[in-house]
Order: structure tokens, then sequence, then C-alpha cells
């Protein structure tokens, strides 16, 4: 007896158990697939630009060529530039000339020139007045008419403002310019010098050369087409700075905390390799609302951004990451 009953009791046990496992297998078949998270390589861009217009003369590198900083990379021919440099040189030619000239005064043989002009008028002067005196005397004494000694006495007071302007005249080139007048000409030789500096500062800018290290991704203007002012002429690409972008919705994004680790494959090097969460923002709102379910919470979709936590060879921007959730 004990034995069949056994028997039933092995058979009830393997019919539950074959019973769970069906309900098992029906309930993982209704539950949604757990797809993986896909990302894609971005890498930091730089593009180069010319901060003036012009036409390129020669372009020094190639797609796919590495360059470093301060490399060269293209150069521009813009005579109008060159011609802005020639004017604005010649300007402070004459400037820091006008300069020299108020600072040094009057030259020596000017000086000499003045001292003796005023020299001479101090002598007619003097004659004058001389003159002037004797007259006078014959006047009182009734020899000569009024009209002479007025005429004399005239002629007296105008040879002496000669000899004062005379004076004047040589002691100004004795002394020199006026201080304003010297201050002036340092300050129009500093404005000319600041317009070397500027168009020489453009005439540097037709030699472009490479703001950081990268890859030559894109050259968007041959040698002999115009490039307009702030055109982007070529793109770099820094292999050495790269992440993985990926979209997360709201429900799903606990896992990808800051700082949390992943490990990611990519099918284009067949490796998988280790990231880690650098940062986190939201996607515009107008292009990830989503209903979680009807009559639910609508839910916002975040861009996640993930570093390699060593280098991976070969890696580059466009490539695929999956993310296994």
């Amino acid at each position: 007896m004990a034995e069949p009953r056994t028997r039933r009791l092995i058979g009830a046990v393997a019919a539950a158990a074959v019973l769970a496992l069906l309900g098992w297998g029906l309930y993982k078949a209704f539950q949604p697939p757990r797809d993986p998270v896909q990302g894609q390589v971005e890498a930091q861009e730089t593009n180069v630009s010319s901060k003036v217009p012009g036409r390129v003369g020669r372009v020094h590198v190639q797609l796919g060529q590495t360059v470093r900083r301060g490399d060269l990379l293209f150069e521009l021919d813009s005579p109008e530039v060159r011609a802005k440099v020639a004017q604005a040189e010649a300007a402070r030619d004459a400037a820091r000339a006008a300069s020299e000239k108020a600072l040094a005064g009057a030259r020596p043989q000017e000086i000499v020139a003045a001292r003796a002009n005023w020299e001479r008028a101090e002598a007619g002067a003097r004659l004058a007045r001389l003159t002037h005196q004797r007259i006078a005397a014959m006047y009182a004494e009734g020899v000569v008419a009024r009209q002479k000694r007025d005429d004399a006495e005239t002629q007296a007071r105008s040879a002496g403002e000669l000899a004062t302007a005379a004076r004047a005249q040589y002691e100004m080139a004795r002394q020199g310019a006026r201080p304003e007048d010297k201050l002036a000409a340092q300050a129009q030789l500093r404005q000319v010098d600041g317009v070397v500096a500027e168009t020489g500062a453009a005439l540097g800018e037709t030699r472009i050369t490479a703001p950081a290290a990268g890859e030559v991704t894109r050259v968007a203007i041959q040698a002999g087409e115009l490039a307009p002012q702030g055109f982007p002429v070529m793109t770099l690409v820094d292999l050495s700075d790269v992440w993985a972008v990926v979209a997360v919705r709201e429900d799903q994004f606990k896992p990808y905390a800051k700082d949390s680790l992943h490990q990611g494959t990519i099918p284009a090097l067949q490796v998988k390799a280790q990231f880690r969460v650098a940062t986190v923002s939201a996607l515009p709102a107008f292009a990830t609302w989503r209903a979680a379910r009807p009559g639910g919470t609508d839910l916002r979709t975040f861009e996640v951004r993930l570093r390699p936590t060593a280098p991976v060879p070969g890696l580059r921007p466009g490539m695929t990451v999956v993310f296994d959730r």
C-alpha cells in the first residue's frame, strides 16, 4: 500500500513542478522585452576659422592627418590686409617723427637765427629811441616841427614792440614745444602704434594654426577659394577625448546615476569596455515627454554621457555602444 501512495505523491510533485514551470514561462512571455540601451560615440570637435576674410592660398594638411597644437593648417592671401599694414606703418613713422621733433625742440641753427633777429631788433629799437630823444630836444628849441617829433616817437615805439616780439620768438625757439604739444605728439604716436598692432594681428590671422591637437576630419575649402570671416574651414577631432551618449527614459534612469559604472559592447571593434557616467542632462521636453501608461504620469528622457574608464584603441566618433540594462 505504501508504494502506490509514494508513486502518487511523486507524480503530484512532478505535476506541480511542471505547472510551476509553465506558469513562470507564461509570466515571462507576457513581460515586455528589456531592450538594451544603445548609444553613439562622440568626441571633442574644434572648428577652425579665420578672423579675417581672404582667398585660401595654400592648405598644409589633408583629411585624416593628425596635427599638434600650433601646426600650420592653411594660409590666406589678403592684399587688403597687407595694404592696411603698409598704411599703418607709414602713419607710425610720421607720428614718431612729429613726436621726436616736439621733444627735441628747435634746431641749434634756428635758435641762433632767432637770437640774431632779436639782437637786430634791439639795436633798431635803441637807435629809434635815441633819434626820438634828439628830435624831441630840437622840437623843444623850436628847430623842428611837431609832426617830425611825433613821427620819431611812433617809430621808437614800433621798434620797441618789434624787439619784444623778436625776443619772444627767441625764447620760444630756445624752450622748444609746449608741454601740451609734446603730450599730444606722444599720444598720437601711441594711437598709431595701436593701429599698427591691430593690422599686424590681422596679418597674423592669415596664417591659421591648430588651436588644439587632433585629427583633421573635415576640409570645407580648398586652395583658391574665398574664405569668409568666421567660416569653419576645417574641423579637428580630439580622439583622446571621447564619450558615449545614450538617451534614457525617466523610469529606467536609476541605474545610470552619476559616476555609476556600466559594461558596454562596441560592435565595430567587437570588444567590451567599461564606461563611467560623467554627466546627466534632461533633453528638451517637447521631444521627450512620453506617457508611461494610459492615464499615467508623463516621463522625460535624459541624455547620459559615459566616458570609458580606460583608453579603447580604435574607438572613433559615430561608433555604436550597446549597454545591457
